[in-house]
């Protein structure tokens, strides 16, 4: 049986209960990435597809694309927050790279990571709760409305949070937790 959509009022409290899972989700991954030397950053372990490097740069595109570009639209800022060559090198459906050279600086990723999110958490807490309730496609989770796509966020995060995990395992790391 589909879920039905949420009213206005009950979209306030599922925003505010997916505001907290993207905080918790987000110091996870922080504590995830810090614990990983900034030499090692671009390094793919065997068997894996993606570096650091690369899951740090997909996480700032994704937590905009989700909480920014899919709740307003796009702004004319927006291209400094992310530019075209950030969002082909980390979005969707983009190839991990082990080159150093040709990517960001592990404290540039992380900078731009630490912007997009602190704009997006700024822009979603002030939400008219009325846009909540716009149709979006995928992704999203649950429902196929604007707060479906902030509900992913936090989903989307902690799986990459199991990658990053994973890719630190493989670096020959100890675990954290």
């Amino acid at each position: 049986m589909p879920l039905s959509l949420p009213t206005a009022d009950e979209s306030v409290v599922m925003l505010r209960a997916a505001i907290g899972q993207i905080e918790f989700a987000r110091r996870y991954t922080l504590e995830l990435i810090e614990s990983v030397p900034h030499r090692r950053w671009f390094e793919i372990p065997q068997g894996f597809s993606a570096p650091v490097a690369w899951h740090v740069g997909h996480l700032a595109v994704s937590q905009y694309g989700l909480l920014m570009f899919r709740i307003r639209g796009r702004n004319p800022d927006d291209l400094d927050l992310i530019p075209g060559r950030f969002r082909k090198a980390y979005g969707r459906g983009s190839v991990p790279s082990a080159d150093a050279s040709s990517q960001p600086s592990p404290s540039e990723l992380m900078d731009r990571l630490g912007r997009v999110h602190e704009q997006a958490m700024a822009e979603i807490q002030s939400i008219d709760p009325d846009v909540l309730l716009e149709a979006v496609e995928m992704p999203y989770a649950a429902y196929p409305i604007k707060l479906g796509a902030v509900l992913f966020c936090p989903l989307h995060e902690q799986i990459h949070a199991g990658h990053l995990g994973l890719v630190r395992r493989g670096l020959g790391l100890e675990p954290i937790r």
